[in-house]
């Protein structure tokens, strides 16, 4: 549909007073604050937020992503609506966010809490407002993957002024068609009487995927608010900021939060990706580590270990060298792949690498011309030289797969595989090595091993291998008696492993098991000594074919 210019006195919030009086002030360029609409039932809608920004400088709707995440219009929070997208970091305004309140009034409903970063996108009027607290027992907007399509009908709760009330307390929400796609935005046509007020921008525009059940599809940015209360306008049109292609920008944005985390390294071929798994279950998109950390050549074999907020990773690359870089928590690199090979040492002919924290320590455990060296990397970046740890513990030969953690009393554990059984040593938080000691003779014998992976839950050792018939694990507790080895056979199901990695996630153990059919399975070991429910990691995205995943966690 051709249109005009939208009035830009439609791109922000307004001022309180003005509100009142009817009247739009000058100095501010307001958008819409509410759907003319349909008051909205008791319940529904409930992930839509009222955002006052200031001291009633604006007024803007939103919808809860996440439950530290509300995502409106970048124009909300903007000095000149027309540029939208510079609103990055602090809100120049205070800014209150209410969820979950139908009604404005009922204090014994919903939550609120202040905006303490903004996150704009560069290309369209879109922003994430990052709560300072959580919002919890609301349940967030899914982001719509579908893009909206011409004549298709549409929701939009809002906040915003309506035909009758200027600053009203109740969500109302319309219907609205679509009636043009844009790359970036989609423009929409009220019905029955619909249309974005002042006080809706930002408002969630929803398809309704089931009797109840919604997704964002976009979020309204401007209108002609044909029908609000004092506009003598006609018209119903918005144009609406597209979401739809931006659910990996959202997921990205939302592990940005300090929080418990699962980080996974997947290996494809020659390839490494990396994927965060949040709270709710949910991944961010895989990126490519090569191509944002350095291209090593390929990658052979790979560890990582969570530093607080930081991912470490150590890779093998193509040139049989070693390779580390750290990932920040906003996805940038601290370091990107350096060559530890020449900023170390050169061991020789590496097969295997794992890695462990304790504290802010980067414990390295490397296999190399049959022997286990091991090197730490402290707190400020210091390393120390590589120690032969097969001189000390005993010597094992051909080690097939090694893996290590620490745990909460700084003990180093390492455990490995040498034809076909496990072994185990650790390292005391003094220094002093123990001798390998048999895990069968420990925990009762099984089928040849192949695969071997350790994480600590408190003081406590969780450890779990693949053998020729199956998944195993058995828990070695602190005053170092074992557990007997039992099966996982009814946690993850009737799967064959070919490797398997593990990592401490908060008070869980959480375990990846690759399989032979290109799958990897995820489970964890609760507190208590329940078992979560089975998943699998969805590999669909990524191209070639799956040789392994590493799993860590990170704050």
């Amino acid at each position: 549909m051709s249109r005009k210019p939208i009035r830009p006195a439609l791109r922000a919030g307004v001022l309180a007073a003005a509100l009142a009086a009817g009247t739009l002030a000058t100095s501010a360029t307001p958008p819409a604050s509410a759907t003319a609409g349909d008051p909205a039932a008791n319940g529904w809608y409930a992930y839509t937020a009222r955002l006052t920004i200031g001291d009633n400088v604006r007024a803007c709707t939103g919808a809860l992503v996440d439950r530290y995440w509300v995502i409106t219009a970048a124009s909300c929070f903007a000095d000149n609506p027309a540029q939208p997208t510079a609103v990055d970091g602090a809100p120049k305004w205070p800014t209150t966010v209410t969820v979950g309140r139908t009604d404005l009034t009922a204090t014994n409903t919903g939550a609120t809490s202040t905006v303490e970063r903004l996150v704009a996108r560069s290309d369209r009027d879109l922003v994430m407002a990052k709560l300072a607290t959580p919002v919890d027992g609301i349940v967030p907007l899914r982001i719509a993957t579908t893009a909206p399509a011409t004549a298709e009908s549409f929701q939009v709760p809002g906040y915003g002024r309506t035909k009758t009330e200027w600053v009203p307390n109740r969500l109302h929400t319309g219907a609205f068609t679509v009636n043009g796609v844009r790359p970036t935005a989609v423009d929409t046509a009220g019905t029955n009487g619909s249309a974005i007020c002042k006080g809706d921008t930002g408002a969630p525009v929803v398809r309704e995927t089931s009797p109840g059940r919604t997704e964002l599809v976009a979020v309204a940015s401007r209108s002609w608010q044909g029908g609000c209360l004092g506009e003598t306008e006609t018209r119903t049109g918005a144009v609406n900021t597209r979401t739809d292609d931006l659910a990996g920008w959202v997921q990205q944005t939302r592990a940005t939060v300090v929080g418990w985390k699962t980080q996974a390294l997947i290996r494809s071929d020659a390839n490494l990706y990396h994927s965060t798994r949040l709270y709710d279950g949910t991944w961010t998109p895989y990126e490519d580590i090569q191509a944002t950390a350095g291209n090593i050549g390929g990658v052979r074999a790979v560890s990582t270990v969570g530093i607080n907020a930081d991912t470490h990773i150590i890779a093998l690359g193509g040139d049989g060298h070693l390779h580390y870089a750290i990932r920040n928590l906003n996805g940038g690199w601290n370091q990107r792949f350096v060559d530890l090979n020449i900023a170390l040492n050169d061991l020789g002919n590496i097969t295997q690498v794992s890695l462990a924290a304790i504290g802010n320590d980067l414990h390295v455990v490397i296999v190399a011309d049959g022997f286990v060296f091991h090197t730490v990397r402290n707190g400020d970046g210091q390393w120390s030289a590589f120690g032969v740890v097969t001189d000390v513990a005993g010597p094992l030969q051909g080690i097939t797969s090694i893996s290590t953690a620490g745990t909460a009393g700084g003990e180093l554990h390492i455990a490995a595989v040498s034809g076909g059984k496990v072994y185990h040593t650790l390292r005391t938080a003094s220094g002093n090595w123990g001798s390998w000691g048999s895990v069968a003779e420990a925990a009762g014998a099984t089928a040849p091993v192949t695969a071997v992976a350790v994480s600590r839950q408190n003081s406590d050792l969780n450890l779990a291998f693949i053998a020729t018939d199956g998944q195993y694990h058995t828990m070695r507790w602190a005053n170092g008696t074992w557990q007997p080895n039992a099966s996982l056979a009814g946690v993850v199901g009737n799967i064959t492993g070919t490797s398997i990695s593990a990592a401490a996630v908060d008070t869980e153990a959480r375990f990846a098991i690759t399989t032979t059919d290109n799958k990897v399975v995820l489970t964890a070991r609760h507190a208590d000594g329940s078992w979560a429910t089975a998943e699998t990691l969805d590999l669909t995205a990524i191209p070639g074919n799956h040789t392994g995943t590493m799993i860590t966690s990170s704050l």
